[in-house]
């Protein structure tokens, strides 16, 4: 399929989906012979797989090392790998949750005060405020692995930047 059928199909610009393949994210399409683009259907499924992890708040870079690695991988390794990536995305949202919660917190204690110090006809200090700790975000714990099939596999190629006109 051009890419503009690939576009209408999963409706991504097709500057997107040119991005993605320089950026090593969707293998480069085959040219025809008058230079189209020519997909195939693994590149909607691709690209879906790239919607849906943004969506759930995963990096470009991050897919790139998991597309990186699937290749490598035998079935299972893959499955623990995708699952670490999910544990350390799950152990990240969690941080946030806390920090928002804790933020919340403190603003409704300050807008509390505020309202009292103002009809008090006084005025807050900015250094008396005290705000809630939050946890540092600690990681997930990684299931266990196979050492030796991961010591085989290469290292992933350095990311190359997309240069914008």
């Amino acid at each position: 399929m051009k890419i503009g059928e690939l576009a209408a199909a999963t409706g991504i610009a097709t500057s997107a989906i040119r991005f993605y393949e320089q950026s090593g994210l969707l293998p480069a399409a085959q040219r025809a012979e008058n230079g189209y683009r020519s997909y195939s259907a693994e590149a909607v499924e691709r690209l879906r797989f790239i919607q849906v992890a943004q969506a759930l708040g995963f990096t470009l870079d991050t897919l790139r090392a998991i597309f990186v690695t699937t290749g490598e991988l035998s079935q299972t390794q893959l499955h623990d790998e995708l699952t670490q990536r999910l544990d350390t995305r799950l152990g990240e949202i969690d941080h946030m949750l806390a920090t928002l919660r804790a933020q919340r917190k403190d603003l409704h204690a300050l807008r509390e005060r505020l309202l009292a110090s103002w009809a008090a006809g006084e005025c807050v200090d900015p250094a008396s405020v005290q705000l809630s700790p939050v946890e540092p975000a600690v990681a997930a714990p990684r299931p266990a692995r196979d050492k030796s099939a991961l010591a085989q596999r290469p290292a992933p190629a350095p990311a190359r930047r997309a240069s914008r006109r």
